[in-house]
C-alpha cells in the first residue's frame, strides 16, 4: 500500500490602496522652517481599516540637506502594528503619468515609535529636480502614495477528496477555427478592394444588425450568391470585427498591452455600434478607457458622445475633473479638432468646466 500524501499551501494575503494628495500653490508653503512641526498634511485616508497620512516638508525635515523637500507616509491608527510597503510617486503635470521617487517594505510600521514613518531619511527629492520640471506647473505639485498592507498569510485547507477539475470552454476555439480554415463560407463581402467571406449563422447568432441583413426582410431582395458590399470601413477594421464575432476576443496581433493601437481601437467601437455587438462595444469603451490620458481624451469624448457611449464620456468628463489636466488638453490638437467638429454644447461645456476651476 502506498504512503498518504498530503499537501497545504502558503499564500500571501494583501490589498493595496492609493491617495492622491495635490499641493496648490506649492511655492507659497515654502519658508515654513526645518523644525518637526513645519510640514503640512493630507486628510486621512484609510486602507484596510488603517488610518494613513501624507506629510510633506517644503524645506525638508533636515537641516543638513538644504537643497531636499521631505515626504512621509504616516501611520495615524493608534496604538497599531502593520506590516505594509509603499511607493510614494510624483505626477508629471503634462502627461497624468506617476514616477516613483521613494519605495519602502515590506516592514512593520509601528505608531508608537518613528517606524511609523516611511521613508526613513529625509531626503525625499532635490527641490532644484521639482522646480522648473514637469512635475510642477502651475505652481502645482501632485503627490501620489501607493500602501500595499500585508495580512496574515493564508494557508490553504487540505482536500481529503479527489477532485476532477472541470475542462475550460473550448467552444471559441472550435468557432475560430471556422475562419481560420476557411470552409463552409456561404457569404461574402466586399470591403475596399477586398472579398472576405464568413458564415452566414455565425454573423446572425453575434449581430442583431447582420441577422436582419442576411435573414431578414433584406434577404429577400437579394439574389442568392451575390455579395455584401461594406461601405465606409477599412478591411482590416472588419476583419478584426469578424475575429471578435468568431473568437469574442480582439487579434493576438493587436498591441493592446504596451502601445495600445488606440486609433484601431476607436474604429473597432463605430463597427461595434453600427451592428449593435453591445459586449463588443464594452470591450472597447473599456481599452480606450485605459488609455485616457491628456493627449486622448478630448477626442476620445467626442468618440463617446457621437456613439452613446455614456460610461466611456462619463469616463472621460471624470478625468478631467479629477486630475487637473484641462490645460494640457486644452492645449492638445485632439481639442482642437472637436472644437472644430463636435456639438457646440460639448465644447461649451468643457470651456465652462475649465473657468470654473480656475475661479
Amino acid at each position: 500500500m502506498g504512503a498518504c500524501k498530503t499537501a497545504s499551501t502558503c499564500s500571501p494575503d494583501e490589498a493595496q490602496g492609493m491617495h492622491v494628495f495635490h499641493i496648490l500653490g506649492y511655492s507659497k508653503h515654502r519658508g515654513m522652517g526645518k523644525d518637526p512641526d513645519s510640514f503640512i498634511r493630507s486628510r486621512i485616508f484609510t486602507v484596510v481599516g488603517h488610518d494613513w497620512a501624507i506629510r510633506l516638508y517644503p524645506d525638508g525635515y533636515s537641516i543638513a540637506y538644504l537643497d531636499y523637500i521631505s515626504v512621509y507616509l504616516e501611520l495615524m491608527s493608534n496604538n497599531t502594528k502593520v506590516r505594509a510597503s509603499c511607493d510614494l510617486r510624483l505626477v508629471d503635470q503634462f502627461t497624468g503619468l506617476s514616477y516613483s521617487a521613494q519605495k519602502t517594505g515590506p516592514r512593520i510600521f509601528n505608531f508608537d515609535n518613528s517606524t511609523g514613518f516611511a521613508p526613513e531619511f529625509c531626503e525625499f527629492k532635490r527641490r532644484s529636480h521639482i522646480e522648473g520640471s514637469a512635475y510642477l506647473r502651475d505652481d502645482h505639485l501632485t503627490i501620489e502614495c501607493i500602501i500595499t498592507v500585508i495580512k496574515k498569510p493564508h494557508v490553504a485547507d487540505t482536500k481529503p477528496f479527489p477532485k476532477i477539475d472541470m475542462p475550460p470552454s473550448d467552444m471559441t476555439a472550435h468557432v475560430g477555427r471556422l475562419l481560420e480554415e476557411k470552409e463552409g463560407f456561404d457569404v461574402s463581402f466586399i470591403v475596399g478592394e477586398e472579398t472576405i467571406e464568413a458564415h452566414r449563422f455565425v454573423l446572425a447568432m453575434r449581430s442583431p444588425v447582420l441577422k436582419a441583413e442576411l435573414y431578414g426582410l433584406t434577404r429577400e431582395a437579394r439574389p442568392p450568391g451575390q455579395s455584401i458590399t461594406i461601405k465606409d470601413m477599412q478591411p482590416a477594421v472588419f476583419k478584426a470585427l469578424l475575429h471578435f464575432i468568431y473568437t469574442d476576443s480582439l487579434p493576438g496581433d493587436m498591441d493592446l498591452e504596451g502601445g495600445k493601437d488606440t486609433d484601431m481601437v476607436r474604429l473597432l467601437l463605430v463597427a461595434a455600434d453600427r451592428y449593435a455587438m453591445e459586449r463588443f462595444k464594452l470591450v472597447c469603451q473599456s481599452i480606450l478607457c485605459e488609455d485616457l490620458n491628456a493627449v486622448t481624451v478630448a477626442t476620445t469624448l467626442a468618440l463617446a458622445d457621437q456613439h452613446n457611449c455614456h460610461k466611456l464620456k462619463d469616463a472621460c468628463l471624470e478625468f478631467m475633473e479629477m486630475s487637473d489636466y484641462m490645460d494640457a488638453v486644452v492645449a492638445t490638437q485632439g481639442f482642437k479638432d472637436v472644437k472644430a467638429s463636435c456639438p457646440s454644447l460639448i465644447v461649451d461645456a468643457l470651456e465652462k468646466r475649465r473657468k470654473f476651476r480656475k475661479a
